[in-house]
């Protein structure tokens, strides 16, 4: 019996996810179509905003592709947030190469003010500052095709989006790499649904560190990065905080529009991730537990099922693998996975329940989050949760 009900409950379930992932991705947009191969007619003035501390490796190659943008008015606003690295000469060399340009302003942040994590505050401060009526927040390791901006401003006004996420073009260099993309996209589909992100009927959202254009006003009102000051996922949470408002959100794909370049192999990426998982449970020892276990409940039971199950009990197990799999076609469509990594996933799953232990036990040895250098204390990091 137990084999029967757990493999009806997981057809059932991957079926389901299946048929509404399937259906609801062919709503989000594709803005590298040649459609979107044109200029908002009205030009506004947008401000793209570059946090960067000890980023010395990619922060000089990131802005270079800043600022050769096909789109006429805009600015490019760096900041070095206390880097001990070379990333704050860079930025002064790359200032003094442009000859004082009125495109590129540079930032220098010294100090940390208590109850800030440094990148809210760096993208904070530097929004002071911005002249755009549109704000776009993006990361110092990600590099823009030259159309880039322009698209996804044609497509955010007549869409009449007040927050556009674009999603990268995840750039996978190894095996492990591809795994690990293919496990948090899978992830991802069932616990932000991108198809229902623009129903505001949906609790769904959306907010990604590359590529975070929001308008000026929507920004303002909805508070800033100031209630955000003591969030982990600052860039998720924006998101959630413009859904809580009110106003209009969208995401969209762009092939080729914003390589990105996750992080060296998958304990790379897994290192990337250490700050994030946990505050995913909201640092909640329990909850992060019970997730682990219903990664591995979903995810690596129908494999188990298939292999164990007796006789007919077999088929359930099947129809939930062929369903997974059927997800995995549409994956190889928007990622650099093969459909083959399906028969993988059992061992993706893993190093995502890795990663969440990981960040867990980063947490509990240094009661709090070190990233780039700074310590966060567990309890001011609970308290800021939004």
């Amino acid at each position: 019996m137990f084999w029967w009900l757990t493999g009806l409950l997981l057809a059932l379930i991957w079926l389901d996810r299946a048929r509404d992932a399937l259906a609801g991705m062919r709503t989000v947009a594709d803005i590298s179509c040649p459609e979107w191969d044109r200029a908002p007619e009205a030009a506004p003035r947008l401000s793209i905003i570059v946090p960067a501390r000890n980023e010395q490796q990619k922060i000089e190659a990131s802005l270079a592709s800043m600022l050769v943008l096909e789109y006429p008015n805009y600015e490019v606003i760096a900041i070095d947030d206390r880097s001990t690295d070379a990333t704050g000469e860079i930025l002064d060399r790359v200032a003094a190469a442009h000859g004082g340009s009125p495109r590129l302003t540079v930032l220098h942040i010294c100090d940390l003010p208590s109850g800030w994590l440094g990148k809210p505050h760096a993208m904070w401060m530097a929004a002071q500052q911005a002249t755009g009526d549109w704000l776009l927040f993006t990361d110092a390791d990600v590099s823009f095709r030259r159309d880039c901006l322009r698209r996804a401003l044609a497509y955010a006004e007549a869409s009449a989006a007040d927050h556009l996420v674009l999603f990268p073009s995840y750039v996978a260099r190894s095996f492990g790499e591809g795994l690990m993309l293919a496990g948090f996209a899978m992830l991802f589909i069932w616990g932000h649904r991108p198809w229902k992100v623009a129903d505001p009927k949906a609790m769904d959202f959306m907010g990604l560190g590359p590529f975070n254009l929001i308008r000026r006003d929507a920004y303002e009102k909805l508070g800033t990065f100031r209630a955000l000051r003591m969030e982990v996922i600052e860039d998720m949470k924006l998101g959630k905080l413009v859904k809580q408002h009110g106003f209009a959100q969208s995401n969209v794909f762009g092939s080729g529009l914003l390589p990105w370049h996750w992080g060296e192999g998958a304990l790379g990426i897994a290192r990337n991730l250490t700050k994030n998982f946990f505050a995913l449970m909201q640092f909640r020892w329990a909850k992060a537990l019970g997730a682990c276990l219903l990664l591995s409940f979903f995810n690596v039971l129908p494999f188990v099922g298939v292999a164990l199950a007796p006789g007919w009990a077999k088929l359930a197990f099947a129809v939930a693998l062929a369903s997974l799999a059927v997800l995995y076609v549409g994956l190889s469509r928007r990622l650099p996975v093969s459909p083959a990594y399906a028969l993988l996933h059992p061992l993706s799953t893993i190093l995502l329940v890795y990663t969440m232990l990981r960040s867990m036990a980063h947490a509990v040895r240094h009661q709090g989050v070190v990233w780039r250098g700074t310590r966060y204390p567990l309890d001011e990091l609970r308290k800021g949760l939004v």
